[in-house]
């Protein structure tokens, strides 16, 4: 554990250090250049313009990340549609691509801003919580895919942070509360915004057009 974390005793967490990210950015590599690629009597192996579509949503969302409206003191934030990129992954390619891009860009969002208090909290905040939003891909053949998949999956990656923050983080909660509310409440706060914020502006005309456009030139 020591090669690739050291503990921060001041915060109570733990810090990668360089080989962690070694090992992390590896994880990355194979997730979305050998994986896809392994089966390919059972599944097609993932495509360039793929890979190029799954990697530009990667690097986009990532960016959007950045531009935040609001932050929270244990992890979380409202972002600029951040979750959506990866969700449009799931929405052109279906749910096994969808799936392996929020795995991979949970690793990258592990590696750009870590917050690391346990194996279990690790894997619940970032490749699981960020996995779900690839279950857009179950609807992208569903009429209203887009707008369908987009909250089935941010409610997948809230179910993810709840489970973590009742396990981990339920001590933070004020003495007068449950600590079930306090960790439903607390990850509703910046999910329910961006949630909201998305879906009205998916549902405008012009934008539900270039989206239409993206996924013709996507697949």
């Amino acid at each position: 554990m020591s090669l690739f974390l050291t503990y921060d005793a001041q915060n109570a967490e733990y810090l990668l250090k360089p080989a962690g990210y070694a090992v992390l950015a590896a994880a990355l590599i194979l997730l979305l250049i050998v994986l896809p690629n392994i089966g390919r009597q059972k599944h097609r192996p993932m495509k360039t313009k793929q890979l190029v579509f799954c990697s530009a949503a990667m690097a986009l969302a990532v960016i959007a990340s950045f531009i935040k409206f609001a932050s929270l003191p244990f992890g979380g934030s409202i972002t600029m549609f951040s979750m959506l990129f990866i969700c449009l992954i799931g929405y052109f390619y279906g749910p096994r691509v969808g799936l392996i891009t929020g795995v991979a860009y949970g690793i990258l969002q592990l590696i750009t801003g870590p917050y690391i208090y346990a194996p279990l909290q690790v894997i619940l905040d970032y490749p699981a919580a960020f996995a779900a939003l690839g279950l857009s891909g179950f609807f992208y053949k569903a009429k209203h895919g887009l707008v369908i998949g987009y909250i089935t999956g941010c409610i997948g990656r809230y179910i993810c942070h709840v489970i973590s923050g009742y396990i981990f983080f339920a001590s933070y909660a004020p003495e007068s509360m449950n600590p079930m509310l306090y960790t439903l409440g607390y990850n509703a706060t910046y999910i329910v915004p961006e949630l909201i914020a998305t879906v009205v502006i998916l549902m405008l005309p012009p934008v539900r057009r270039a989206i239409a456009l993206v996924k013709q030139q996507a697949v």
